[in-house]
């Protein structure tokens, strides 16, 4: 432990500068943020009065950004954020107790929040189901409070009433289709809506032809009977928009910026609205890649290609799609993550109604395929400039494209590049697969890929995942919230015999200078102890060149339990919990080196630069360097 505490923020952040650290983000999702005891539901969210104690630690450790999961609402079977809504916030984020203050116009009382509290709060785990069940009848109850009191003229709702006109006004592109969506969904009892049985409303934003006038009639229809519902739902979402945009004024009080997550699935609320603009008779999926060998049939909606422009080459419908969540999206962050740009860019695409796992195992890039009868159309990639000896999937299957092609593959990621502040504002999840037409893509914005070193292969000096072979623009991380945690990937390196890779290596990275002995003695020491071999690993992500570096909060706390497992379906994934005394719990957890020690790694980072300036400043860090 350090005699006089941790160093002030000043000095982490001329740290960060020194080192060329551009972005230094904290990556967490809603339902892992601390909670205090009474306002727990059994789930996180940022807008509560607990996430303060995390803001403060990030912000005091040198945090200059949030990386937040999808905040989508997602359906009570399915809690995966990657499922959720594009344009509809969840409701299991709103915070009920500021929902009892006067400034909220008093719409809960204490005993509705001690009761909403009462069956999950606590819960080590997040308890969806109670969660859902209890936020659900706490907005209810606020939603009835709310029309009491404006009925009744009551000022302490006055000006609440005039932003949720406002509100729906301004929204109303999506709030009301979502609504809608919402009103069928329960009224068919859950079912998704391929599952509806009027055809009618399977397509309601997407009719026939010929069903044009009977589809603007039925939305008018249950617009008007179901309009309590629609103005809850409105209410709802007025109240989860509010408290993100108080959540985003206290993080940038503290130096904080909020990255949004750009997922690349629709839920089935938004395939419901695309069907006019995706392309039947397929789905998106994942490749077979280093992760994942066998691929992974995500079953998501496809924009189609024709749909993308208009005939006089303006916005078509999947464009203008495109192009308004990435509006929306900005309005309310300051940068974004793009899940799987693959998905934007050159989706992988398999055929629907078969074996999933088979057909994803037989698809395709949909621009990539002149060869093949039924994807010919939408190719941008000429025959000519594909290597056919390659497997359908490999970065190299396409060998060069002209401006024009690369253009045009760059419709969809363009749109989003045009919406953000700057390009340190965009960080594009670009794992162990980055295709040809994605690598010239992201190369003319000047964007980067993830390197997320617990996966790197030292014995490959050219390994896509090692710190030395990234780029200034790249991202650079332990982990995510996909990954183990490094405390048990070092605990596994050191209980396999693996760790003597990964130790010489960081020995060349943190030790430049150091006497082929001194190395050799370091790197032994370092690969019999885990706890030193996670510190290490951190260490390294500073040392560059990679100017952006994210780390999950798991890592940063010490979790020994990840966060998802993809590809398995289980009540530990999207589950665990920060503790409310996140910063005692951290510091505590530094002290015994179960933790990651920023100012540790700053200053290791800075002594492996060298200079006067930095070992200078590397002293004011941390005077007792790591043994």
């Amino acid at each position: 432990m350090r005699p006089n505490g941790p160093p002030p923020r000043r000095l982490l952040r001329e740290a960060l500068d020194a080192l060329g650290i551009r972005r230094f983000l904290l990556g967490v999702h809603d339902a892992a943020f601390p909670m205090l005891p009474g306002e727990d539901v059994g789930r996180g969210t940022p807008y509560s009065d607990g996430a303060a104690g995390l803001l403060a630690l990030a912000s005091s450790l040198g945090f200059d950004g949030l990386q937040l999961g999808p905040q989508g609402t997602t359906s009570p079977a399915n809690p995966s954020p990657y499922e959720g809504a594009l344009f509809s916030r969840s409701p299991l984020s709103i915070a009920l107790a500021p929902l009892a203050r006067p400034e909220w116009g008093e719409l809960l009382s204490p005993d509705d929040v001690e009761e909403a509290t009462a069956s999950a709060g606590g819960a080590e785990r997040v308890a969806h189901a109670a969660a859902s069940a209890a936020v659900a009848r706490a907005l209810a109850a606020a939603t009835e409070r709310f029309r009491t009191l404006r009925a009744a003229g009551d000022a302490r709702v006055r000006d609440l009433a005039a932003r949720l006109e406002e509100f729906r006004a301004a929204e109303s592109s999506w709030l009301l289709r979502d609504a809608l969506y919402e009103v069928l969904h329960t009224q068919y009892d859950g079912a998704g809506f391929r599952a509806w049985p009027d055809p009618l409303d399977r397509a309601l934003y997407a009719p026939a032809p010929g069903d044009e006038r009977a589809a603007s009639d039925r939305r008018r229809e249950l617009l008007a009977r179901h309009a309590a519902e629609v103005e809850a739902y409105a209410f709802a979402q007025l109240l989860a928009h509010e408290q993100h945009r108080h959540f985003r004024e206290r993080a940038q009080s503290l130096g904080l910026a909020l990255f949004a997550d750009l997922q690349v699935g629709m839920s089935d609320r938004d395939a419901w609205v695309a069907q006019g603009f995706v392309l039947r008779g397929w789905r998106m999926g994942a490749p077979p890649s280093r992760t994942n060998p066998a691929g992974q049939p995500w079953g998501f909606a496809v924009l189609d290609p024709d749909r993308v422009r208009a005939p006089d080459g303006g916005d078509g419908p999947a464009l203008a799609f495109v192009r308004a969540r990435a509006r929306k999206t900005f309005r309310e962050h300051q940068g974004l993550r793009v899940d799987h740009p693959h998905g934007l860019v050159c989706p992988w695409v398999y055929r629907d109604g078969g074996d999933p796992a088979a057909e994803v195992a037989r698809g395709a890039r949909l621009f990539d395929s002149p060869e093949d009868p039924d994807l010919a159309a939408y190719a941008i990639a000429r025959r000519d400039q594909l290597d056919l000896a390659v497997p359908r999937h490999a970065d190299g299957r396409v060998t060069a494209l002209d401006p024009e092609q690369v253009a045009r593959y760059a419709t969809l990621l363009d749109a989003l590049v045009a919406e953000a502040a700057g390009t340190d504002d965009l960080a594009c999840e670009i794992l162990s697969t980055q295709p040809y037409p994605l690598a010239r893509v992201i190369s003319r914005h000047r964007l980067g890929r993830f390197r997320v070193t617990q996966k790197a292969d030292f014995a490959r000096p050219g390994d896509v995942y090692r710190s030395d072979c990234a780029a200034l623009e790249d991202w650079i991380m332990l982990g995510n919230h996909d990954t183990r945690p490094i405390w048990r990937v070092a605990e596994h390196w050191v209980a396999t015999g693996e760790a003597k890779r990964p130790a010489e290596y960081l020995a060349r990275r943190l030790l430049p200078r150091a006497s082929a002995a001194e190395a050799e003695a370091w790197a032994r020491e370092t690969a019999a102890n885990p706890r030193r071999l996670a510190q290490a690993a951190f260490a390294d992500l500073f040392v560059g060149p990679a100017q952006h570096v994210h780390v999950y909060f798991t890592d940063l706390l010490g979790s020994r339990e990840r966060y998802n497992a993809p590809g398995t379906v289980s009540d530990a994934n999207w589950s665990l919990r920060i503790p409310a005394d996140v910063a005692r719990a951290h510091a505590a957890h530094v002290a015994t080196g179960d933790a990651l020690d920023v100012p540790r790694a700053l200053a290791t980072a800075l002594r492996a630069r060298g200079g006067a300036s930095g070992l200078a400043l590397a002293d004011a860090l941390d005077p007792q360097p790591a043994r």
